[in-house]
Formats: C-alpha cells, structure tokens, sequence
C-alpha cells in the first residue's frame, strides 16, 4: 500500500512538471546581469557566495533563466550512513517471535507492583521501570498507585525522609499529580540552605536536586535547592563515595533524568543496574528483551523511510541541501520512542527531511527574490503557481505538496477530517519565518534578542514537527488540540524556544563561519556589549527559564498526553543533540555512537 501511494507521488509529480514544461530554446552565451531581461531577472540575482564571477555562462529557454553560477556552499560533510547500510540492519527480537513471551513478563510484572504494598517500595519500583524503558507498559498501574500515595497525608514528607519525599514529588509531579514544593521546606534550615544533619545524605541530595528540574516558575524552594545540591553533589563526586552512587551522581551532573532523552537513558541505565546491589534479575532481563524488540521496529521504521526518501530523489535532484535522513529519524525516535508510534515515526522523518531540506533553500541556495516567490507559492499552497519558479524549487514545492496531501488524506480517510488547511499553514509560516531570517542576512541587520527569538522559534520548525506528530498518530484528533496547532499555543511555543536556543548553543559560531544570520548568542552579545562567555551564560539561563515554563504547561493544560510527551521529547532531544556541538548538521562520532546504539547494536541477553 505504501509503495503504491509512493509510486503515484512521483507519477503526480511527473505529470505536474511535464504539463509546465515547455519547448526549449538553448542558446549558451556570456552576459552580464546589467543585459538580462526584466522578466527573467528573478532567477539572476547573485546568491551569497564568496567569489562570485563578473561574468558566467547562461543558457536560456523559453521557460526560464538556467544559469551557471557559484552559489554559496554550506561545505556540510556527509552523513555517517547510507541507504545500503539502512537497508542491512536486522534483528533477532523482531515483535512476532517473542510476542507470547513480552505479554506474561508484563502480567508477571503487574503483579509485583500490586504486591508492593509499601509507599516508598512503590515509588522505587516505579521509578526503576521508568528508567529501565518499560514504564509505558505500566501506565494505568502507575497511575493507580501513585493516585493512592498522592492522597495519603501521612506521606507527604515520608516521615522526614529527604530521598523519599523528593523522589515521590519528583513522580507525582511528572504523572500530572497535584504536589507542592512546600514539602521541602522542612528539610531547609532559615538561610535557605539544606540542614546540617543531611548534609552527609548524598543519595537524599541526588534525589531533591532531580526533583528540582520539574519545578514551575516562582517555586522559590526549587530554584534555591538546584544550585546548592549542585554545588554539595559536586564536592562528593571528588570524594571516595560508593562507586555505583558515584556513577548516578556523575550521570545527574552532566544531564539530570528530566531533561535526558528516554531512549538513550534507558540503555544507560539498563547497563548501569546490572552492578546495583538491589537489581532484580527478572526486571533487568525484561527491559534488556523489550529494549532490544523496541530496537527492531526502529529498524523496520527507518527500512521504510529510507526506501521512501531513496524514491523521492530529492536528495539527488538539489544536491546542494543536506542528506540527513538517519538523524531525522533520530529527531523521530526521540519524539515519539513508544514502538507503536511506528507510522508516526515515519512521518516526522520525512517532515524532518523536507525541513532540512528547504531550510537550505533559503539559507544557501537561493537568491532573495526566488524565495520570495517560493515563500508564496507555499502560502497559496497551488500547484498553478509554479511556473515561476526556478525548477530546483519546482522540484523542492512538489515533493512538501505530495507528502503532505498524502498524510492529509489519510488521517480524511481514516477519520473523515480535512487537516490540508492545518498543514499548510504551518509550512506557510516556516517560510515566512525563513524569509525574514533570509532578509536580515542580505541586509546585514543585527536584530535584538527579543526581535530575533520573536522569529526564531518558529523558524527552528518545532511547531511543524510537533502538529505532524500529533496529526499522525491515528488517534482521535480533538478540536482542542487543532486549535492549540492553528494557535501556536504554549505546549508549542516552549519547547520551540528551549530546541532554538539549544540550537544556537550549538550551531552558531559554524553557521556564522558559513555565513548566516546572528543567532540568539550574537544577537545579546551585539545588544548589550556581553562578551560570548557571559552571553552564553545568558542563553542557559533562558532554558532553564523556558523549561520551568513548558513544566507547568505540560503539567496544567487539557491537550492530549501523546501531544504533551511529543513537546517534552522535543526539548530533550534538542539538548541531545546540540549540547556539546552541531550533532545535526555535523553529525560527529557522538551522534553515530547514539544511533549505533539505538537501532543497530541490541543488548546481550544470554540465552
């Protein structure tokens, strides 16, 4: 079926370009831009390149103005992996094989739960599922026990217990469970700081500074407590601790639990809690089978996609733009990991794709005039409209206008709901926000921080690929949900902002190097005279800032929770990437690693 739909996009394609074609005259001459016509001056202008030639080779036909000419070169390396390699992946933990053997570990592990009958045995139980990847098997379970914890007054402090309270505010809190920051507040003496007596209590420390990070803005005790058992964890991390305490407080340091990646915090920690004392034999080769049979959908997903974007050509067709269709998946993974989101997963890589793909139309290859022209054949979403394009942008609108009619279709198909207008709006947006990013690079203007983030994080796409997640899921779309899309509602607008800032932290010296518009770390630098170490400061400051907020979003609005967790995900996977580098653009040994380590190397489970 997906081959066929596939194979009827590029007919509609063929036939759509063939019917605007017309006769060509080729005539090879040497011009200057000063003698072309004024009708074809559009697909003349200069793009941003360094050496540009006085004069160049034209070859001119009825149609359009073809010329020869050095357009600026982004210089991106080449992916790690291509479609040969995608197409050998394989596994031995493919679904249907250990299917029977899945569904009794999970009854067996339903049990367990409602044997522990102990509050903070619960919460640990809970918590090392979640941590080990098989949590979303448990939802209703967790949900259960922890609506009974959260209602038992005599457990709102666990009994003084510093590890116990944070760990169940850190649970409650994350399910959606109404609990205050004040059950702290007993565990702090009248400066502000943690109290003598628990100050030799690292694990109660680890545990208060992860629940710090699902704080909301104004919880004063939280914003208090994160840097000080930053500062108190640090101490003890050079000191001669337990080693497996050593390893979760290093790990906690480096990126706290709320703000990782799930995926790859779940092999971590399945490799990790093969040396705890207290593991459970039966929950580690559980979540090792699970990890590994999650592991072979990803592979059939991205088999998929890959025959998909192999088929388009497109790649090939603008050679210019990034082939980075393994980290697109990535980018799909990480938003939507649950193993029955595959057709979801498929969807945002080619989101993702096309992405790249025209967002180097706009920052490399075309001319000011061409985008603005192209910007507004996406707002009039109209095939007829493109015979004044250049045929590199022909190609470019027809390949976003046939995938996403194909998704429109069958979500009408499916549940009888026309979401065109939806879509392409958000495209029409993405490209209206290039453009003015576009114009302020020919410009040469440095916009304020304010002026640019205002922009900027819709340019970043977040909103696109989080309403193609949504829409993509075949459950039932609620208005609610279409009018937080149409909106721009908060649940979007957050994790935008936290994956452009993270973004900038990562991509702005090489994109300036290559030549781009000032990023957020530019933009305060020029604004205020800060030097690049203070603005970067400034930067993480504001995602913090930003995280608080979309925690209290994702905590208090009414949206779908697959929306919601897609919004979480994004932001962490923004992180994953860009933290220490361009892992997108760049891809380095660091990304490679991740995806080896996600769809192609399966844990060891002896037999």
């Amino acid at each position: 079926m997906e081959e066929g739909i596939n194979n009827l996009s590029i007919i509609l394609t063929i036939i759509a370009l063939n019917k605007m074609a017309l006769p060509i005259l080729s005539l090879s001459i040497p011009c200057s831009f000063s003698r072309l016509p004024p009708s074809l001056l559009h697909s003349t202008i200069p793009r941003r390149t360094v050496n540009m030639a006085k004069h160049i080779t034209c070859t001119l036909t009825t149609q359009t103005f073809e010329e020869t000419i050095n357009r600026r070169s982004a210089n991106y390396p080449q992916s790690f992996g291509d479609y040969d390699f995608i197409q050998s992946l394989k596994s031995d933990y493919t679904v249907h094989i250990y299917e029977r053997q899945i569904e009794k570990i999970k009854e067996d592990v339903r049990r367990l739960l409602k044997r522990v009958d102990q509050p903070l045995a619960q919460l640990k139980l809970i918590d090392t599922l979640q941590r080990l990847g098989v949590g979303y098997h448990f939802k209703n379970e967790f949900k259960e026990a922890l609506g009974n914890i959260s209602t038992d007054e005599n457990n709102m402090r666990m009994e003084g217990d510093l590890y116990a309270t944070a760990l169940r505010f850190r649970l409650l809190r994350q399910h959606g469970f109404e609990v205050s920051p004040d059950v702290f507040n007993g565990f702090m003496d009248g400066k502000g700081n943690l109290m003598a007596s628990l100050c030799e209590d690292i694990e109660g420390m680890l545990s208060l500074y992860e629940a710090s990070y699902l704080g909301f803005e104004g919880e004063i005790v939280l914003d208090d407590a994160k840097p000080l058992m930053f500062r108190y964890l640090k101490d003890f991390k050079e000191k001669n601790i337990d080693q497996d305490l050593k390893r979760h407080v290093e790990h906690a340091l480096e990126l706290p639990f709320h703000w990782r990646m799930p995926r790859l915090q779940a092999r971590w920690y399945i490799e990790t809690y093969v040396g705890e004392e207290d593991m459970n034999p039966f929950l580690f080769q559980f979540a090792k089978l699970d990890y590994n049979m999650v592991q072979a959908t990803y592979q059939t997903n991205i088999k998929a996609v890959s025959r998909w974007w192999k088929n388009m050509g497109l790649g090939k067709q603008l050679s210019f733009s990034r082939d980075r269709l393994l980290e697109c998946f990535l980018w799909a993974l990480g938003t939507m990991s649950r193993p029955e989101f595959g057709y979801t997963r498929e969807v945002v890589t080619k989101v993702n794709q096309l992405i790249t793909t025209i967002d180097d139309v706009y920052d490399v290859h075309g001319s000011i005039e061409e985008l603005e022209l192209f910007t507004d054949v996406v707002d009039r979403w109209d095939v007829n409209s493109l015979e004044k394009l250049p045929d590199y942008m022909k190609i470019c609108f027809m390949a976003l206008f046939n995938t996403t009619n194909e998704m429109a279709y069958v979500v009408l198909k499916e549940q009888g709901l026309e979401i065109t207008r939806h879509l392409k709006k958000l495209w029409a947006d993405l490209c209206k926000a290039y453009l003015v990013e576009a114009k302020w690079y020919c410009n040469g203007y440095t916009p304020t921080l304010d002026e640019y983030l205002s922009n900027a994080w819709i340019s970043i796409s977040g909103p696109v690929v989080l309403a193609h997640a949504y829409l993509s899921l075949k459950t039932k779309i609620t208005n609610d949900a279409l009018d937080c899309i149409d909106k721009y509602s908060n649940l979007l607008r957050w994790p935008s902002m936290i994956l452009r800032l993270w973004d900038d932290w990562g991509t702005s010296t090489d994109e300036l190097a290559r030549g781009d518009v000032p990023k957020s770390i530019q933009c305060y630098m020029h604004e205020t005279g800060a030097t690049e170490e203070v603005a970067r400061e400034h930067i993480r400051g504001l995602i913090s800032d930003t995280w608080k907020k979309l925690n209290k979003e994702s905590f208090s609005c009414s949206l779908p929770e697959s929306l919601i967790n897609a919004a979480l995900d994004l932001a962490r996977m923004s992180q994953c990437y860009y933290e220490f580098g361009d892992g997108f653009g760049s891809p380095d040994s660091e990304t490679e690693e991740r995806f080896r380590s996600l769809l192609v190397e399966p844990i060891s489970i002896k037999k």
